[in-house]
């Protein structure tokens, strides 16, 4: 499967919108409740037919749309989500790369379903199954995602499954970008056509 520059700035929208509820989760210890609801179900969809359906809709990731714009264009824009999508794109490529692991995390998410169905996606209990599956797969490749914040949060233990779920939620659009052909290089010499297929996505958006 691959697309075009719109399909791989929308799978870096997905990436931003998880590392950036990261970042929040760990200063504040909360999110948009929304946002993260598009995320975790990203996780869900894994035969989806179309980068958009793994969201959803473009609309469900706007915010993270709008970070990639931001750090596209630069003018200020918070460094940290950018330098977490790196770290998780370059896990993702060490994760594609161990079959077995592929299959367990892809197994343990389809019994998760289950309870996602029952419980809906931002329950703890769901979050908790979540955070426990990144924490004995993704969290042990190379190189470590690092997150760092608000120490009386990040002692927490629900604070800390719901950034590991939120981690999750970013390897599966770090899956979808590296699915729709994206490459490291693309962000220094197409950095351009991707700040215009961000900005088009954003039109659409209401």
């Amino acid at each position: 499967m691959s697309g075009d520059v719109r399909d791989r700035v929308l799978a870096l929208g997905g990436l931003l919108q998880a590392t950036s509820m990261v970042r929040q989760i760990a200063g504040n210890g909360e999110t948009d409740n929304a946002c993260l609801t598009a995320s975790i179900e990203s996780v869900f969809r894994l035969d989806a037919e179309s980068p958009e359906a793994v969201y959803g809709s473009a609309n469900r990731v706007g915010r993270g749309l709008r970070v990639l714009l931001q750090q596209l264009e630069g003018g200020g824009a918070d460094p940290a989500p950018a330098r977490l999508a790196f770290t998780i794109l370059q896990v993702e490529r060490r994760f594609s790369a161990q079959p077995r692991m592929m299959d367990k995390v892809a197994g343990d998410i389809a019994a998760i379903d289950r309870q996602r169905e029952h419980f809906g996606p931002t329950h703890p209990t769901v979050l908790a199954r979540l955070g426990e599956l990144y924490s004995s797969t993704i969290s042990t490749l190379r190189p470590r995602v690092m997150v760092q914040g608000n120490p009386n949060y990040l002692a927490q233990p629900e604070v800390v499954a719901e950034i590991r779920a939120t981690l999750l939620a970013g390897l599966r659009s770090a899956v979808l970008w590296r699915q729709m052909g994206g490459r490291y290089w693309d962000v220094v010499f197409a950095r351009r056509a991707m700040a215009q297929a961000a900005r088009d996505w954003i039109k659409r958006l209401p």
